[in-house]
């Protein structure tokens, strides 16, 4: 008996969950926001025409700075100061670094002593051999170890002068190595720094195309980061000889600005004069769906918007130049994507 009233209970129990989740997905259903796909959805047009596409040869390359080095001690020694962080712009003779340099200066002050001593026994010396109280050889010995004394004073001062490690021109710190408690050893590099107000654009050009250009010669420049902006920039070297590649290196001086800043490892192109006009139907870039090499676009038929594989032949700037898959005259629509899909019955607003 007890069994019956157990399973009796659990189908009750199951009978309730089902009422309960049923309940729940027609709540839900009723507030949830259902597109109606027969609804005709309002979209903008484009009539496409055959017009002329200026495009202009590019070669590719990249902005680096124009002066880059990493700065690394002389001397070994534990650090005391770092003045600088990552991004941070110094000025030239600007102190970066500075090293422990305590004991050299206790021994500096040591050999100042020995060189004053010596100093008052060369002049005692010296006054005794114009006496002819003493052998002159005497006197040489003690200008010698004069000498040698001044000398080594001046070692320990540039040893000294050598702990502090400052900006050999202006620039940026693109790289930050050590912290201050590090141990700095000759030829281990501390920081980078990179002069960025001024960079080089570097391109590798064929044989064919060395030619146009010449040293001191403004060209027109543009960055994948502001592909809308110019930027201006002066030929500066020329490359004598071809890499194994057969190309030829050029390089570009450009001035870098705050509202466009360039940074180096961008990429961007070098623009030739050479230029060329084609023909067939330019459309702008925002109507575009997909990747350029599997581009399509939606084209109105019959109150339809129908998605159709479209080949493009080039490209310039916000415009392409289609070469197959539309023809003059088909309306293109180029607003109105928000629930837009292929089959959807479409109404144009122009």
């Amino acid at each position: 008996m007890k069994k019956i009233i157990t399973i009796v209970v659990l189908a009750l129990l199951v009978g309730l969950t089902i009422f309960q989740l049923a309940k729940n997905k027609s709540e839900t259903e009723a507030i949830v926001f259902h597109y109606d796909k027969n609804k005709s959805i309002k979209v903008d047009v484009l009539t496409a025409k055959i017009s002329n596409l200026d495009s202009r040869q590019t070669i590719d390359g990249n902005f680096m700075a124009n002066r880059e080095v990493k700065l690394n001690a002389d001397i070994q020694g534990k650090i005391n100061k770092v003045s600088v962080d990552l991004g941070s712009e110094v000025k030239k003779g600007q102190i970066l670094i500075e090293l422990d340099n305590s004991l050299l200066k206790l021994q500096l002050e040591s050999v100042k002593i020995q060189v004053k001593d010596l100093e008052k026994d060369n002049e005692r010396y010296r006054i005794l051999t114009e006496a002819d109280a003493i052998q002159k050889a005497k006197l040489e010995k003690m200008q010698l170890q004069l000498q040698s004394a001044i000398i080594q004073q001046r070692t320990i001062e540039e040893q000294i002068n050598k702990t502090t490690i400052r900006a050999p021109f202006d620039g940026t710190i693109t790289q930050k190595f050590v912290e201050i408690g590090a141990f700095a050893a000759p030829g281990v590099p501390l920081l980078q720094l990179s002069q960025m107000n001024v960079l080089r654009f570097t391109a590798f050009v064929a044989e064919g195309e060395i030619n146009q250009f010449a040293l001191n010669e403004t060209v027109l420049l543009k960055a994948d980061q502001y592909s809308q902006v110019d930027f201006s920039g002066k030929v500066v070297a020329l490359g004598g000889k071809a890499n194994p590649a057969a190309r030829y290196q050029v390089e570009i001086e450009v001035q870098n600005s705050k509202t466009t800043p360039l940074r180096a490892g961008m990429f961007g192109q070098v623009i030739l004069d050479k230029q060329s006009k084609q023909s067939g139907i330019v459309l702008p870039l925002s109507v575009i769906q997909g990747q350029l090499d599997e581009a399509k676009v939606y084209v109105v038929k019959d109150g339809k918007a129908v998605l159709v594989p479209i080949q493009i032949g080039s490209s310039e700037g916000t415009s392409v130049l289609v070469k197959e898959g539309i023809s003059a005259g088909d309306k293109i629509i180029s607003k109105g994507y928000v629930n837009l899909f292929d089959g959807a019955t479409v109404t144009m607003k122009n």
